[in-house]
């Protein structure tokens, strides 16, 4: 059995699975997990698959900074807390920025730092018993792993500041109704229903989902007129390819018509 706090594993289908595997603590984020998360998420980068499936074993998706290896510090606690915020930032930041779909699976708490790395995926699912929970204030810090710039984004200025001074507990079917995740399932269903929505974009039309997350990742903030035609260039761009010609027949039911060979 595997003693990395993170593993990578590599399907035949093209889904690649990045698993949080530090059950006995919660997945709390030490600087050895979050080392160990942001050379994984590196790995993982070099050859995404198809798509990417971001899980955690265990009751406990993860509860964000090891509190209990940031006492006792003194002087050096600062210091600490930086290298594993700096390390969690890099393996974030990797996640987001990769050209697949990435598909999130949270169980139990996510609380702290795991808000954001819950979030960072462009499908997250939640089970109806996960709890999410910001935290900082109430033992006196302030968010890190990205809460500050996911929440406000997805749930809007008001909930998300409500959900960073107050920390209050939202469940998964209140996070999905707050926009928060994409959907919350049944407990026993989650790990089957992540992986499915992960394989299946990973057996789609990779091409397109990739253009796709780029245009919605690009176009935030942007004015409408650039973002219409950068749309309009892309689905031309995609239009005259092969892959989506062939999809486009296979949806209307009829064969596609052979290539002229001169």
């Amino acid at each position: 059995m595997s003693t990395e706090p993170v593993r990578v594993v590599r399907h035949p289908d093209g889904v690649v699975e990045l698993t949080l595997d530090a059950p006995g603590r919660s997945n709390a984020l030490d600087l050895e997990m979050a080392e160990a998360l942001r050379d994984a998420t590196a790995q993982v980068a070099g050859d995404p698959g198809g798509a990417v499936l971001l899980r955690s074993t265990g009751a406990t998706f993860c509860v964000g900074g090891d509190l209990r290896a940031f006492t006792g510090l003194g002087e050096g606690t600062g210091a600490y807390v930086h290298a594993v915020a700096t390390a969690a930032h890099a393996a974030i930041h990797t996640l987001h920025e990769l050209a697949v779909p990435v598909v999130t699976a949270v169980r139990g708490a996510a609380a702290g730092g795991g808000v954001g790395l819950a979030l960072v995926g462009d499908i997250v699912l939640a089970a109806r018993s996960a709890r999410f929970r910001l935290a900082y204030t109430e033992v006196g810090l302030t968010p890190d792993c990205g809460a500050s710039w996911f929440l406000p984004r997805l749930v809007g200025p008001r909930r998300a500041t409500d959900l960073i001074l107050t920390n209050r507990v939202l469940t998964g079917d209140d996070a999905e109704r707050w926009g928060l995740v994409s959907r919350s399932v049944d407990d026993e269903e989650l790990d089957s229903a992540a992986y499915e929505a992960a394989a299946g974009l990973a057996a789609g039309a990779g091409e397109a989902l990739r253009a796709a997350k780029r245009l919605l990742r690009e176009g935030t903030g942007e004015d409408l007129g650039r973002r219409l035609a950068e749309e309009a260039r892309q689905i031309a761009a995609l239009a005259d390819g092969r892959g989506a010609q062939d999809r486009m027949a296979a949806f209307l039911g009829r064969p596609r018509k052979p290539e002229s060979v001169s």
